[in-house]
């Protein structure tokens, strides 16, 4: 059979998504090159001329997580707000529990993330290290914005850690549903869930209830954010 020639970013891509689950299966260490190399049907020094090394594949299979979704351009667009603070909480939720992969890669990437953790981490640094550089900024403004404009209630909580507790809340509802039934019991259906999960989080980092109930709107930050309510 004929090996089907493609050009270099096609040849780049395949090799990324032949990758992905192998990592996600067998983590980043006991990977090889020679494995990744034979599940894509081509020569060793055939990855290495597109990826230097693992790291780098490591380093794209990170940037398309982090780019592959448009509703991040339409956030990054908005003034810091206690608006903008909903619907960066509402997106992060989302994008956990749903998503702008198809389930499986979804699903991939998420047990990339666990796989990591049982390893050495690199990835998971790599991936949370460029969320906070992406997103924390603005999230800090926004807290701002909203304890000026009397949204906010007094918390002994640096910001820094209410952006990651509330992170940390929305990843583990991805990790849950992994083995397909959720292994929490939890009580709704996934868009209730989400819903719930936002409010929790939005109470986590100090937004009035009153606030909340008068500005979260999930169907029209769906509508805005191009996703589903």
């Amino acid at each position: 059979m004929a090996q089907v020639r493609l050009d270099s970013d096609e040849r780049r891509q395949d090799i990324v998504e032949t990758a992905l689950p192998l990592f996600a299966r067998k983590g980043f260490m006991r990977t090889t090159t020679k494995e990744i190399a034979e599940a894509a049907g081509i020569s060793e020094a055939l990855v290495f001329k597109h990826f230097p090394s693992k790291a780098a594949l490591y380093e794209e299979i990170l940037r398309q997580g982090c780019q592959a979704d448009p509703a991040l351009d339409r956030l990054n667009a908005l003034q810091p707000s206690t608006a903008t603070l909903i619907a960066m909480t509402h997106f992060m939720v989302y994008h956990f529990v749903l998503g702008a992969f198809d389930v499986e890669d979804k699903d991939t990437r998420s047990r990339l993330m666990v796989t990591s953790f049982l390893e050495d981490g690199e990835f998971a640094r790599l991936v949370f290290d460029h969320i906070h550089g992406k997103a924390f900024g603005k999230f800090e403004a926004c807290l701002e914005a909203a304890a000026k404009a009397g949204d906010l209630v007094t918390l002994p909580i640096a910001p820094q850690n209410r952006f990651w507790f509330g992170h940390h809340v929305a990843a583990m509802l991805a990790q849950v549903r992994l083995p397909g039934r959720p292994i929490a019991p939890y009580s709704g259906d996934t868009n209730g869930l989400i819903k719930q999960a936002v409010w929790f989080v939005l109470r986590g980092i100090g937004l009035k209830d009153e606030v909340i109930a008068g500005q979260y709107n999930p169907e029209a930050l769906s509508i805005f954010l191009g996703t589903t309510a």
